[in-house]
C-alpha cells in the first residue's frame, strides 16, 4: 500500500568501539525538525565532554525533510553515513545522534564512515520498527436526517470518528487511511445536505 510508513518502536542505544575510540549512540522518535534538533542538542548538552556529537534525522510520512551533522568531524564522514543508515531501513520521524570519545589514534576517511555507520545501525536495530499509515481527515456537517446514510459511508470505508456532535445539524470530523480517502470523499459528496469544512 502506498500509505504505509515505517518508524522506530522506541527509543534504541548502541556502543561501539574502534581502535580506543568510543562511539555511543541514540534514536529518537521525533516528529518535528524542531523536536530533532531540541532533543539531539539536549545529547551534545549531556554529552559536552566528547569531542563530536554528530547526528542525522528524517521527517514526515513522505520522508521529505531531512538533515545532517558531522559536528567537526571531516565533511560526509559522520552525518551522511547515519543518514544513509536511516535511509536503508525505510524510517523517518527518527533522529540518530552519534557521541565519539576520541582514543588517540585517527580512524582515517573510510574508517569514520564504517564507525558511524555501525554506531548508527546499532541504535536502530535496537529501536525496532513500526508500520504506521499515512491518514486523511475530513470535517463536514450535515442535517440529522442524513445520519443512516453518512453512518453507511463511514462503516463501508473504514473510517475512524475523530470527534462527532449530533443536534438539529450535526458535525463529524472522520481519519481514513490515505489510500481510501478518495473513496470517502466521493461518497460523502454524494450524501444529501452534507457541506464538508475547509
Amino acid at each position: 500500500m502506498a500509505d504505509i510508513y515505517y518508524t522506530i518502536e522506541k527509543e534504541g542505544t548502541g556502543k561501539f568501539n574502534e581502535k580506543k575510540s568510543r562511539f555511543l549512540s541514540f534514536a529518537y522518535h521525533v516528529t518535528t525538525s524542531e523536536d530533532a534538533r531540541s532533543r539531539l542538542k539536549a545529547l551534545q548538552n549531556e554529552y559536552h565532554d566528547a569531542r563530536h556529537v554528530c547526528w542525522a534525522y528524517v521527517i514526515g510520512a513522505d520522508r521529505t525533510e531531512s538533515q545532517a551533522n558531522d559536528n567537526g568531524e571531516p565533511s560526509g564522514t559522520a552525518g551522511k553515513p547515519i543518514l544513509g543508515q536511516i535511509n536503508s531501513l525505510g524510517l523517518t520521524d527518527v533522529a540518530v545522534g552519534v557521541v565519539r570519545y576520541f582514543g588517540g589514534i585517527k580512524l582515517g576517511t573510510p574508517g569514520l564512515i564504517a564507525a558511524y555507520k555501525e554506531a548508527a545501525a546499532l541504535a536502530l536495530d535496537d529501536s525496532g520498527r513500526r508500520e504506521c499509515i499515512k491518514q486523511k481527515r475530513y470535517g463536514f456537517t450535515f442535517p440529522y436526517i442524513a445520519m443512516n446514510d453518512v453512518m453507511k459511508v463511514v462503516k463501508s470505508t473504514g473510517a475512524y470518528i475523530v470527534n462527532q456532535e449530533f443536534d438539529n445539524s450535526c458535525s463529524m470530523t472522520l481519519s481514513v487511511r490515505m489510500d481510501d480517502a478518495d473513496t470517502l470523499y466521493s461518497r460523502l459528496s454524494g450524501v444529501s445536505g452534507l457541506t464538508f469544512k475547509e
